[in-house]
């Protein structure tokens, strides 16, 4: 029986500014069904509030505590593993933010660093490799990183995202990433198992990428849907290792899927 079901963001619950069709419904229906849920994204490029604050301006009523993403989850990790370490950050103000407040220290101009943060960044510069390269190279720094998604879905199609920047470094450097937070990392998807307070057999995880939001929910022991309405097609299955136990069009079949439409409707007749 499901009494969670976690949600990737970005391609299933909506696309830019929108909600994708039939998500509003299908989230209606699980509240009704008493079914527990959390939204987890791979982007650190907002704080877990702001996706909760963008959810609700779509008519999806969300709290922060209902949220969770590769910043947080990499701060909480950093914070238990390297509580005194010095960190280069590779990404937005959002994660340095999210850093910060967990009590980690920030080094903006040095290479002198234990740890280099790398993250999907629209300010990605030769300025920021060079200082990721020499702090791996020279300084002897960890290499982390946020989320490793090749690309990121936006109105109109697709831009490149955190694989980007960490391919640079490992190239160029000649090391390899030790530690991703984000999907499909075991990170993420316990802290989202905690936060709904459910057992692995007992959660679905919904997403619309195989490598990530499929292949982590199979590993840890859930249920997994994809939806075809973000980055993967019908034809990627054929190829892929990653077999999800639902295929969709979108997260408006799930309701139908979980057995849940007529209970929503006898709810709200009630």
């Amino acid at each position: 029986m499901i009494r969670g079901v976690i949600f990737d963001l970005d391609g299933t619950i909506y696309r830019g500014e929108a909600l994708l069709p039939g998500a509003r419904e299908a989230l209606t229906a699980l509240r009704l069904a008493g079914i527990r849920r959390v939204f987890l994204s791979n982007k650190p490029l907002e704080r877990p509030s702001a996706y909760a604050a963008k959810l609700t301006r779509l008519g999806i009523p969300t709290t922060e505590a209902e949220v969770i993403n590769s910043s947080r989850v990499l701060a909480a990790y950093l914070r238990r593993a390297m509580p005194a370490a010095r960190l280069l950050v590779v990404g937005e103000p959002p994660l340095k933010e999210e850093l910060a407040e967990a009590g980690l220290v920030i080094v903006e101009d040095s290479p002198a660093v234990d740890c280099v943060v790398l993250a999907f960044d629209r300010t990605f510069d030769y300025r920021k490799l060079n200082l990721a390269f020499q702090a791996a190279k020279f300084h002897g720094a960890r290499l982390v990183a946020t989320n490793a998604d090749r690309s990121c879905p936006v109105d109109g199609g697709e831009i490149p995202d955190a694989a980007g920047m960490i391919a640079a470094v490992e190239a160029t450097t000649g090391r390899k990433v030790e530690l991703v937070a984000g999907k499909p990392s075991p990170l993420v998807v316990e802290a989202a198992l905690d936060r709904l307070g459910v057992r692995p057999e007992e959660a679905l995880m919904v997403g619309d990428r195989l490598e990530t939001d499929i292949a982590m929910g199979r590993a840890a022991g859930l249920k997994t849907a994809l939806v075809l309405s973000g980055v993967t097609a019908r034809r990627d299955l054929e190829v892929s290792a990653h077999q999800p136990d639902y295929v969709w069009e979108s997260v408006a079949e799930l309701p139908a899927a979980l057995g849940l439409e007529a209970a929503g409707r006898e709810r709200e007749e009630a």
